[in-house]
């Protein structure tokens, strides 16, 4: 029997309903921009949302089993005149955002989580018990006062075949593990219903790496999905599996992450606005070693740091060696093709200028993904440049220069460092040679020296309980 195809997934998205999010969040957009990014399967968003549903069951008809595809009388959107979408087959699945605010263990927690159903009876069900609880009409990821422990119970209950999956889990306010509202475990936040999270979703501001340090995550797949609250935002953060096409299929890959569950593509962890701690106004910015060693104080103004997500998962970490995690699965970190050509073109990721060189390459060698992880580099440069296709390489090979985002302020990921590019295209492709560059680290901060620091304040602590 042949291999199963690998197909791309981005399980997390929302739509039109939702709030601070983009009107063409619609089924035809999310295809036409699946197709574009080269994403395979697509999470509808928001099914709690009785106006979306709707939606979906009009413009959407059943394929595999448990997955949809777009109607062909919806297939078109104006955009596509002028830029075409390359040939792909696009599924959907059903899938919604819930937000649960309540208080438990007396502190108010804030959680989202990601749920996942297999068919419509099962989300109109959903819809008619969380509509007894709550308003679910006002925002396509409505908030509830129910406990998160609660909600996937009635999961559950409303089907044997969902997939529970903690939302983003290191986001500061919003997470099951985030600093402001969080727990410190899993199982502090779901209680005995914990082994029957399908994964967990790692969110924009970490990658596998950074999770690694946690061993009791080491039971749950870690998916990457992209949170997208436009179309074009699809596939920033995705997931790689190498299964048959349907609902159970993929529901298995996830669960079991075995050799279904191929990998993730991430951007860079780092450019998140809240990767480091520090101060922005104050100009501060600390990995968790340093802020260690300021105990948590900022050097300008000497108010606490704050702290970012980097630092919480170190809090709650218990290893040393992130390579001892079991059933590690190969991650793609990539920057996305518009930030990469802005780079080179010296102007805005947004630029007319960018516009027009992106589309001419979708155009000419299909989806994003497919540019960024596997064209081969001799056709990029035969077909483009020299210069394109060393900022490939180097992205592909992490050859990459960090600048880390902290309290609010995006990080910055680039392949020239200062005078780089004019080399490289004065010389040609010797001046590659001109500055050697180190792949990047697994992680961008000294665990090993964090972990010493926290065995030494431990002891000092221990000595002085002593006397």
């Amino acid at each position: 029997m042949p291999a199963p195809r690998t197909y791309v997934t981005d399980f997390h998205t929302h739509s039109h309903y939702s709030r601070a999010t983009s009107k063409q969040l619609t089924p035809e957009y999310l295809a036409y921009w699946a197709r574009i990014k080269g994403v395979h399967v697509v999470g509808s968003g928001d099914i709690t949302h009785p106006d979306w549903l709707a939606e979906l069951k009009e413009k959407l008809e059943p394929a595999e089993e448990g997955l949809f595809r777009l109607k062909d009388e919806f297939a078109h959107v104006p955009e596509a005149e002028d830029f075409p979408a390359p040939d792909g087959k696009v599924r959907f699945m059903l899938t919604g955002e819930i937000s649960t605010i309540y208080k438990k263990a007396g502190q108010v927690r804030k959680v989202h989580n990601l749920i996942c159903l297999p068919d419509f009876a099962s989300a109109e069900m959903l819809q008619t018990k969380l509509d007894t609880i709550g308003n679910i009409t006002s925002d396509g990821r409505p908030i509830l006062g129910l406990d998160s422990k609660d909600l996937f119970d009635l999961c559950l209950n409303v089907s044997e075949r969902s997939m529970f999956i903690p939302a983003h889990i290191w986001t500061p306010w919003f997470s099951a593990l985030g600093a402001k509202s969080g727990f410190d475990t899993l199982t502090e936040c779901y209680e005995e219903l914990t082994p029957l999270l399908a994964a967990v979703e790692m969110g924009l501001s970490t990658d596998p790496a950074i999770n690694w340090m946690c061993s009791f995550l080491d039971d749950f797949t870690l998916l990457a999905n992209s949170d997208a609250h436009s179309p074009e935002k699809l596939g920033r953060n995705a997931n790689l599996l190498a299964t048959d096409l349907s609902y159970t299929a993929l529901r298995e890959a996830v669960i079991k992450g075995d050799d279904g569950f191929v990998g993730t593509i991430s951007f860079f962890p780092q450019e998140g606005k809240y990767h480091f701690d520090g101060h922005r106004k104050c100009g501060v910015c600390f990995d968790p070693v340093e802020t260690f060693r300021h105990d948590g104080l900022c050097p300008e103004c000497g108010k606490p740091l704050t702290v970012g997500v980097a630092n919480r998962v170190v809090q709650l970490s218990d290893r040393s060696d992130i390579l001892q995690r079991p059933n590690r699965k190969p991650f793609h970190s990539l920057i996305p093709l518009k930030e990469l050509l802005s780079e080179l073109m010296d102007v805005g990721p947004t630029s007319k200028k960018v516009a027009k060189v992106y589309q001419g390459y979708i155009r000419q060698w299909g989806p994003e993904l497919t540019i960024l992880m596997d064209l081969p580099l001799d056709i990029i440069e035969q077909q483009s440049d020299a210069l394109f296709a060393e900022a490939i390489r180097r992205m592909r090979a992490g050859e990459i220069l960090i600048t880390e985002g902290y309290d609010g302020e995006y990080g910055r990921i680039r392949v020239f460092g200062d005078g780089e590019k004019e080399r490289f295209t004065a010389q040609g492709q010797n001046a590659a040679a001109l500055q050697p560059r180190k792949k990047r680290s697994l992680l961008t901060f000294d665990l090993e020296e964090y972990r010493r620091l926290l065995t030494q304040k431990e002891r000092k602590v221990h000595l002085t309980d002593m006397e």
